[in-house]
């Protein structure tokens, strides 16, 4: 709001799926960023095509370890002494596509998948804020199944 920027919220779920994207396809024009924060859905080839690296979604896993539904569960069961949270652009690949940003924090013995859950939501807003910075400042440049990211020194 501050910087008058559209916002617009689609609540999707497996019922909803394809009018979620059909609004989504609807609202979107070629040269918007799709961001994606707890969204929970995969999406369809048909909105992955048409944004090409530009649906950015923020993984709450330092991936690729513990894609795809509660990592921070997974973490836990594994026993993790590092967790983090990962931001990419969005293919059809589950998780898997190409890296723009990345943090992590450190897991003490005492924590259950709730602490996780909850030390967790601050490094994925950091490491979200600082993927889209980049990508509407124009820094990154996708190679293949890589990013190149031009930072600030």
């Amino acid at each position: 709001e501050h910087f008058n920027i559209p916002f617009f919220h689609i609540p999707a779920n497996k019922d909803n799926k394809r009018e979620a994207e059909d609004k989504l396809l609807e609202l979107c024009i070629d040269d918007d960023c799709i961001v994606l924060a707890r969204y929970m859905q995969i999406l369809t080839s048909k909105v992955i095509d048409k944004f090409k690296h530009r649906i950015i979604n923020i993984h709450h896993s330092f991936l690729p370890a513990f894609k795809g539904a509660k990592p921070y569960h997974q973490a836990f069961e594994k026993g993790v002494k590092l967790a983090g949270a990962t931001a990419h652009y969005v293919t059809e690949d589950l998780d898997m596509g190409p890296i723009i940003e990345q943090d992590v924090m450190r897991v003490s013995h005492r924590f259950n998948s709730k602490n996780l859950q909850e030390l967790g939501k601050d490094v994925e807003r950091s490491v979200l804020a600082r993927a889209v910075k980049w990508h509407i400042e124009d820094r990154i440049i996708v190679d293949g199944n890589k990013t190149i990211v031009f930072n600030e020194a």
